[in-house]
């Protein structure tokens, strides 16, 4: 009996760690039928100010291909359902940067 609670113990874990793991990944597991349409998608980030040259699909999610109201080229990941806006990617033309041209920022974190 104490054998199959360890067992029981362990898969816990195992299926704890795996559900932190899969929500700390870009990957939007959504259904076809819950996605909004790419208009709706357009109309989010035109709400940011940007330009949108392209949206496409990246890994279950969309991805935005555009630019800043202030010129700036940018890439976001937006979540298919909700359309949070995940994951946003600013390339800079400062090549001296300390952190190379790209600049990653998740939703909430300062520019």
């Amino acid at each position: 009996m104490k054998a199959l609670a360890t067992i029981l113990s362990i898969a816990a874990v195992l299926i704890a760690v795996g559900a932190a793991f899969a929500r700390g990944r870009d990957d939007c597991n959504v259904p076809m039928a819950d996605w909004q349409p790419r208009e709706k998608v357009a109309a989010v980030v035109a709400e940011l100010g940007w330009h949108v040259r392209r949206i496409k699909i990246d890994d279950g999610c969309y991805e935005v291909i555009g630019t800043t109201a202030d010129g700036r080229s940018v890439e976001a990941h937006v979540h298919p359902a909700s359309l949070k806006v995940m994951r946003i990617e600013y390339e800079d033309e400062d090549e001296d940067d300390e952190h190379g041209s790209d600049h990653y920022r998740a939703e909430g974190e300062p520019h």
